[in-house]
């Protein structure tokens, strides 16, 4: 877990306590919370997924992982510190894609290795961000109406907690959060929606009555549309609950817990299970488990959401297993962005993404997986050989 904060540049926004979490929860929604989407985002996000359907279209064919990921980090990156690739000498997503590969990797800082290639990702990308920052400060008369702008009157605040090392490490984090995982569920969405032909056509029924119920079909999608999508948002929970992004969520101990009672497990944790059980059985605590503070705690999403007890046929994609069930802020058998007080403030935001994505696609093209489209997790969800696509407007 240390190893992992360190690459994260020491900013583990699950790891601060509570009233600094509160603070950055408040000053992360006022880019990605539902009002700002809801008043200026929706319009935007919406233009920007036809824009880049309508590329990919024109096009022999599009590896979807990479398409869908430089279409959302690129938003995201122009919303966040007005970056445009086209005008900056700085290659900003090709350091990301780096600093990814060796997230997860054996930490030796050695040329050649993939943790090498990670570590000098994140140094190049946190560079290109100090240089943008220190731009800005030296012409304060410029505004871009990006979410540095209230980075840097927040600097300015006497009072303020936030310092400029710990805003350069949110907006690098932030940049990392809002593009990878989206990128990777909807890939695998898609995936999905090819091999099951029945989702596909309950999707387009659903989007299409959302159009037809317009005054005018020429308008785009309004917030109101948006919270109705019923069965898009059973398909989105369905693919996040398959995907399972993220292997797993750090958390600390603040104080000493106590577990009563034995392990039960069906998955192939059982094994590791079994294994503490028998390390404990000789030990006074026959009546649980206690986990001292201090230790860092993994949350398997993956074993919760893939577990025969808490869904039936957990292996198979079904989003109707949806309906009628309230997740909202999360619940402890669906952990996707989290749970309690550390819910992910970017939910609602990968929510619409999703979901505007999913209504552009369906209600305008159709699609073929022409090459590659397996999928693997070593240890996070990946697709080795791509996801081939070959799109085609509808006449």
């Amino acid at each position: 877990m240390d190893s992992f904060t360190e690459l994260l540049g020491g900013l583990n926004v699950q790891d601060v306590d509570t009233f600094v979490h509160k603070y950055l929860r408040n000053f992360i929604s006022s880019l990605f919370g539902p009002e700002n989407l809801k008043q200026k985002l929706l319009p935007e996000i919406e233009q920007n997924a036809r824009t880049y359907l309508q590329l990919w279209s024109s096009q022999q064919s599009v590896e979807l992982k990479d398409g869908i990921s430089a279409m959302i980090f690129y938003f995201s990156a122009k919303k966040m510190i007005s970056y445009d690739e086209a005008k900056s000498s700085a290659k900003l997503r090709e350091n990301f894609a780096d600093f990814i590969k060796g997230l997860i990797s054996f930490p030796v800082n050695i040329p050649g290795t993939t943790y090498y290639k990670c570590l000098q990702g994140r140094k190049k990308a946190m560079k290109f961000l100090k240089h943008t920052l220190d731009q800005r400060r030296a012409s304060p008369e410029m505004h871009h109406g990006d979410f540095l702008d209230l980075i840097i009157e927040e600097l300015k605040k006497e009072d303020s907690i936030l310092t400029e090392g710990f805003a350069l490490d949110l907006i690098f984090v932030l940049l990392f959060a809002s593009y990878e995982t989206t990128s990777s569920a909807l890939t695998l969405g898609v995936k999905f929606l090819v091999e099951h032909p029945l989702v596909l056509e309950e999707l387009k029924k659903e989007h299409g009555s959302i159009i037809r119920n317009r005054e005018s079909q020429d308008t785009g999608l309004t917030w109101i549309e948006y919270k109705s999508m019923t069965f898009t948002f059973m398909v989105i929970n369905e693919i996040l609950r398959l995907a399972n992004v993220a292997p797993g969520l750090f958390r600390k101990t603040l104080k000493e817990v106590k577990l009563k009672g034995m392990f039960k497990s069906t998955s192939t944790f059982a094994l590791f299970i079994s294994f503490l059980e028998k390390f404990y059985r000789n030990s006074k605590n026959h009546a649980g488990y206690t986990i001292p503070q201090g230790w860092a705690v993994m949350i398997s999403p993956p074993i919760v959401h893939l577990n025969p007890l808490n869904y039936e046929d957990p292996l198979i994609f079904n989003p109707w297993r949806w309906k009628d069930v309230e997740t909202t802020g999360g619940s402890k058998n669906f952990i996707a962005f989290g749970g309690g007080s550390r819910f992910c403030v970017g939910a609602e935001m990968a929510k619409v993404q999703m979901a505007v994505f999913l209504h552009c696609l369906v209600t305008e093209y159709r699609w073929t997986i022409i090459k590659g489209g397996e999928v693997i997790r070593a240890p996070g969800l990946m697709f080795p050989n791509g996801v081939h696509v070959q799109l085609t407007k509808n006449q």
